[in-house]
């Protein structure tokens, strides 16, 4: 063991307390590296930081350790009060207390595997949450058209699964969700394989969502017992059946899952029956109907015969008989009226077809044709007499149009002159000595200035 040797007579040296604390915290965190420490766990907290704090302790001792979240974070199970386990890691000072300490970087229970800790500590907590009663569980599609697979593509999961199925019911529709199922990754791709399947729209979707793997030791099988693998097949609205492993090996996805099938194999013929069993199974409800079918005609046909002996049945036969008498004349007096309504239409219609026949309209046709011709020649002729009086008047105005045309004076040198607002110079007294004006010529116009007036 190594012994500490303070040599501070000959110096006669006052430390400071920080000096103090600082010199035991190097000679614990040089001796003490990487140890491992036996002992029960007590006032275990975890702060906001995630910084797990916890004392160590046995029948006569204790010490202080911490846990930071870049450790805390790989641990398996949750540390818990009581709990005896084994830590390792290295002692140092906590100098603003003064206090010893371990700074824990890695925990494991003593006696029960990390992994069978939390195994048992999630399943505890599920189960009180409700997840693994059968009250929740869906049932089963009795005969699913489409069936979803998570699964490895490359394992022999898949592959029993298929050869089972093509021997039982070759038709139905498989969807393979290829995902990984071992290490820190899987957990996730389990996950989203879930939802996805999930989302699928009602037609489009699977019927029954089967999640296989082979067997493998509790390490292998380990993200078949994350959390949240266990409450996506909780919050799945497809029923799930879990084939993951052996028939010995058991998850907690086997405890949320609706079912439990001991190998992908036995998977394939939990969610498909055999054909023969289930067209014995129709074979049979037809037997029942039939049955069934049979002993109902007997009661009725047993009512029957009861009925006929009966008084009261006789005085209804005979109420059904005076009916139907009474329906055959009723049908024979209406015939009788009907045939008679028919021959007064059938004579009406014979005197209707001999006026139309005396009342000859081919005779009548050339006339109003011959009347028609004329009237149009009339009304052709004076059309005519109309257009050409309206064209001889148009000419005339044409001319006095043409005769009255200011263009017609500008032609003989006169121009039209105006000022630079636009407007029409009459008189010499509406422009000043320096006034730009303009003149309109028969042909063009000129731009000019006032120089003199009179």
């Amino acid at each position: 063991m190594t012994q500490f040797t303070f040599n501070l007579a000959p110096e006669r040296k006052t430390w400071t307390v920080t000096e103090l604390t600082a010199r035991i915290r190097d000679l614990l965190a040089g001796e003490f590296t990487g140890i491992r420490v036996e002992g029960e766990i007590s006032n275990f907290k975890q702060a906001q930081s995630k910084h797990i704090y916890f004392t160590l302790k046995d029948a006569k001792a204790q010490i202080r350790c911490v846990c930071f979240y870049n450790h805390a974070r790989l641990l398996k199970f949750r540390p818990e009060d009581g709990l005896h386990v084994t830590v390792r890691g290295s002692v140092s000072v906590y100098e603003a207390r003064g206090e010893y300490q371990i700074y824990v970087e890695q925990i494991e229970p003593v006696g029960l595997g990390a992994l069978q800790l939390a195994f048992e500590q999630l399943k505890k907590k599920l189960a009180a949450e409700g997840l693994f009663d059968a009250a929740r569980k869906k049932p089963l599609p009795m005969l699913p058209q489409r069936i979803g697979i998570v699964t490895s593509p490359s394992g022999a999961a898949l592959r029993d699964f298929l050869r089972i199925l093509r021997k039982r019911f070759p038709n139905v529709h498989v969807v393979i969700y290829p995902v990984r199922v071992q290490g820190d990754a899987a957990k996730k791709d389990i996950v989203e394989a879930l939802k996805y399947l999930n989302r699928k729209p009602v037609g489009g979707g699977v019927d029954v969502i089967i999640l296989a793997r082979g067997g493998g030791s509790l390490e292998d099988l380990w993200a078949f017992n994350e959390e949240i693998v266990a409450r996506a097949i909780a919050e799945s609205n497809i029923p799930i059946i879990s084939a993951i492993g052996h028939e010995t090996d058991f998850t907690i996805a086997d405890f949320v899952a609706d079912v439990r099938a001991s190998t992908p194999s036995n998977a394939a013929e939990i969610v498909v029956r055999a054909r023969q069993e289930f067209l014995a199974q129709i074979a049979g409800f037809e037997q029942q109907l039939v049955q069934h079918m049979r002993y109902r005609l007997l009661e009725w046909r047993h009512q029957v015969q009861e009925l006929a002996t009966h008084p009261g049945f006789r005085r209804l036969e005979d109420l059904l008989h005076q009916g139907q008498q009474r329906l055959d004349e009723i049908t024979t007096r209406m015939a009788e009226l009907l045939l008679r309504r028919i021959q007064r239409v059938r004579q009406r219609f014979t005197v209707a077809q001999t006026r139309i026949a005396a009342f000859d309209l081919r005779g009548r046709i050339p006339p109003l044709r011959l009347r028609l011709e004329q009237r149009e020649s009339d009304l052709r002729a004076r059309m005519e007499r109309l257009l050409t009086a309206q064209r001889q008047r148009l000419d005339r105005l044409m001319l006095q149009l043409d005769e009255r045309s200011p263009l017609r004076v500008l032609e003989r040198g006169y121009a039209i002159v105006t000022d630079a607002g636009g407007a029409v110079v009459r008189d010499a007294a509406q422009v000043a000595l320096g006034d730009e004006i303009a003149l309109q010529l028969h042909r063009g116009r000129l731009a000019a200035e006032v120089k003199s007036k009179k």
